[in-house]
């Protein structure tokens, strides 16, 4: 029995702990938020123990927490994976890893120092979508990819002291939202090489305006040119994705309602048409998914899909386009030239 206690009640918390609350084989000890009406009304539905602060559950919970899932503000992630290590737990922290990349890289040391496994939550390799896509690609079906587009759009989003407003706290939409897709796409086509980036909200201080749209151009080692859509001003979330072979098309959007489709190209002679590649609705969502894949980790010792280092390396993409923002110019990971 892997026993869990969730820290902040969040769209994320909230769905981190009704998870952990119905898997077989987990306790959902406990969950913290510092909203007794919303931590009260949550612990009582899910029949569990609700605490006003990290401290309070330690104490009372002492020696009975196995994995921590820190699900808090970006900004609070390093303070708070390394209090989850200070007790011995295993974390789970969403993305992104931390704000800063120093900050990344000393949560990480921190964990590995007092022998905490460390998981990040980048569900976007949990998604069918996205999966079938990744397949589709290495079994050449499309021939070799050159070009990469992705979209990923939806409201502003809303949450306690309005902390997505303010980019020095939460990085923006760039750091927050479309860092899924840099996750992705490194997965599928290897490192990036170089960025270059422009939004409408800027990289620091207020958005008062309460809308951004971004659009990141990613080169990677391997050849791949990638263009990275992301708004924060639409009425409905959606997504969408794009990758051109030389022998085909594979195109998904979410918006359409419609499966993966590949698109092969006729061979001369050949009668043009195009192969649908459904994806049937699965009884586990992406993140019941990945959060019983990192359970199974935590029990058995094996490696995530997603590590550490990942999300380390998609927050390196994602600050390399705040950069290339900030300073007008393409910046090269290769030159490490990313402010940390």
């Amino acid at each position: 029995m892997v026993r869990v206690l969730v820290v902040g009640l969040g769209t994320m918390g909230s769905t981190h702990a009704a998870s952990f609350a119905a898997m077989e084989n987990v306790q959902l000890m406990g969950v913290v938020d510092k909203n007794a009406k919303l931590v009260n009304t949550l612990a009582k539905k899910l029949d569990t123990k609700g605490f006003a602060s990290f401290e309070e559950a330690a104490s009372y919970l002492e020696g009975q927490i196995d994995v921590v899932s820190v699900c808090l503000p970006t900004n609070q992630h390093a303070t708070y994976v390394k209090k989850a290590a200070d007790i011995g737990a295993d974390v789970i922290c969403e993305k992104p890893l931390a704000r800063q990349l120093g900050e990344a890289r000393e949560m990480m040391d921190y964990c590995k120092k007092k022998g905490s496994k460390l998981f990040v939550g980048h569900v976007v390799r949990f998604f069918p979508e996205y999966v079938k896509a990744k397949a589709v690609m290495e079994e050449g079906k499309v021939g070799e990819v050159a070009v990469a587009r992705t979209m990923r759009g939806g409201p502003f989003p809303r949450a306690s002291e309005n902390w997505y407003a303010n980019y020095d706290s939460s990085g923006g939409l760039i750091l927050d939202m479309i860092i899924h897709d840099f996750d992705f796409l490194r997965w599928t086509f290897g490192d990036v090489e170089r960025v270059y980036a422009k939004n409408l909200a800027g990289t620091t201080g207020e958005n008062e305006a309460m809308k951004d749209y971004a659009l990141v151009t990613l080169r990677f080692k391997s050849g791949v040119i990638a263009h990275v859509e992301g708004s924060w001003a639409h009425k409905q979330f959606h997504t969408s994705f794009e990758f051109a072979g030389k022998d085909g098309v594979i195109s998904y959007s979410s918006a359409k309602e419609k499966p993966v489709v590949t698109e092969r190209i006729a061979e001369e002679g050949e009668a043009s048409g195009g192969v649908s590649v459904p994806e049937s609705p699965l009884a586990q969502s992406p993140y019941d998914r990945e959060l019983h894949h990192f359970m199974d980790c935590i029990q058995t010792g094996k490696e995530p899909v997603v590590t550490a280092e990942d999300a380390y390396k998609a927050m390196e993409i994602a600050l390399a386009a705040l950069q290339s923002i900030e300073e007008k110019r393409p910046v090269s990971l290769e030159a490490q030239t990313i402010q940390p």
